[in-house]
């Protein structure tokens, strides 16, 4: 007498159809089964058959009538699937290939997807710092609103004897200045957030948020200026060459390293300078949260700039080199414009009086004195002597950033 034979595994439909969702169901109960073992579909609807046979065909199953047998194209799909680095949180690997393409990182990477040839900044040395993932939680953390984050109306409610119109213009060219610097600082890391590798998401989150914060930055600086019905003030075109050679320069490295170590690194200390002289609270206001965003950004640059330099010392050669073709290619223009200079020491000094320009005179002064020596110091971070960081520090541009 034979052996009765198994009764075969099923997976009822209720009803559903094929077109309705029913295929996730059989999906479902062939996962738990190997190739070449078979299926009994049941409670399927009038048209079952018919859509069964055209589903599994699709698909490389075998099927008579309502039973399926399992095929291994799925198998073979997934053959030379690749993980795109680690399972965990981390997992991030030195040179991600282009065929990742936009794969998540951890994800299972199904072959034959196109390449994304334009993320040529693909390499972790080239871009990672092991502090961007906790700068960029910062950064999303510490995002504000211009319109509530300032009050407006505390300047704008001001008198023409709290707030002289001589003070108010030196305001304005100061306003100006930023404005157009901001706008460098936004252009310059927009244009390699599409070349940097998106395995290095965090990166990219964080250069996104930065180009965001510049964004902002140029809306508050304009609006302040315009607070009082003043019109913008001049645009020195020896400023405007000093930022063209940023947005120029076509190495990542070398330009993160001149925006956001030297440049945004230098603006921390007139940022500072603006909102301890600020003659308003709305230009006190607009300078502080400013500061609190470029401080985020010279901390990325200046951890990635250490992180690679540890691993190539030819890289400070390099940024050797940058400082010192800018400053070549600068050395015709006339450096930081009169007009923003003056408006310095007139917003400093808060006053026509003789005595209150030589103090504003002064402050602005020990405001360069403070700038060079922030410049210093991270240059020693990047491993130049301190002689060597004094004569780099020296050559930076004269228009501050």
């Amino acid at each position: 007498m034979s052996a009765l034979a198994e009764p075969l595994p099923q997976v009822a439909l209720g009803g559903i159809g094929l077109d309705r969702g029913g295929h996730l169901l059989i999906d479902q109960a062939l996962r738990r089964l190997r190739p070449g073992d078979a299926l009994l579909v049941t409670e399927g609807d009038a048209h079952l058959e018919l859509h069964l046979r055209a589903w599994a065909r699709s698909r490389g199953h075998a099927v008579d009538g309502c039973v399926l047998r399992k095929g291994n194209a799925a198998d073979r799909r997934m053959a030379g699937a690749v993980r795109a680095g680690g399972t965990g949180p981390g997992g991030i690997v030195d040179r991600p290939p282009s065929s990742w393409g936009l794969a998540a990182r951890g994800s299972l990477v199904e072959a034959g997807g196109p390449d994304l040839a334009s993320a040529d900044l693909a390499s972790r040395p080239q871009v990672w710092s092991d502090v961007a993932p906790k700068l960029y939680a910062q950064a999303a953390a510490s995002q504000w609103d211009p319109t509530t984050a300032v009050d407006w109306s505390a300047t704008a409610s001001l008198t023409a004897e709290e707030l002289p119109d001589e003070i108010e213009s030196a305001v304005v060219q100061v306003m100006t200045y930023l404005v157009e610097n901001e706008q460098a600082a936004l252009m310059v890391p927009a244009r390699f957030l599409g070349r940097i590798h998106p395995h290095f998401r965090e990166v990219v989150q964080l250069l996104a948020v930065q180009v965001a914060d510049e964004a902002r930055h140029v809306e508050v600086f304009t609006r302040r200026a315009q607070l009082r019905g003043f019109p913008l003030g001049v645009s020195g075109a020896g400023g405007r060459a000093s930022l063209q050679t940023l947005l120029d320069e076509p190495d990542w490295s070398l330009a993160s390293f001149l925006l956001s170590v030297l440049g945004e690194g230098t603006f921390l200390s007139l940022l500072s300078f603006l909102e301890r002289c600020a003659p308003d609270p709305v230009t006190r206001q607009v300078a502080r949260l400013a500061l609190q965003d470029e401080a985020r950004h010279v901390a990325f640059g200046l951890a990635h700039l250490t992180e690679e330099v540890a691993g190539d010392r030819a890289l400070r050669d390099r940024l050797r080199a940058a400082i010192e073709r800018r400053h070549d290619a600068l050395a015709s223009t006339s450096g930081l414009a009169p007009d923003v200079h003056d408006a310095m020491v007139v917003l400093a000094a808060g006053s026509w009086a003789p005595t209150a320009i030589a103090a504003g005179w002064a402050k602005v002064q020990a405001l360069q004195a403070d700038m060079d020596d922030g410049r210093r110091h991270r240059l020693v971070r990047l491993g130049f002597t301190g002689r060597e960081a004094a004569e780099l520090s020296a050559l930076h541009t004269k228009n501050f950033m």
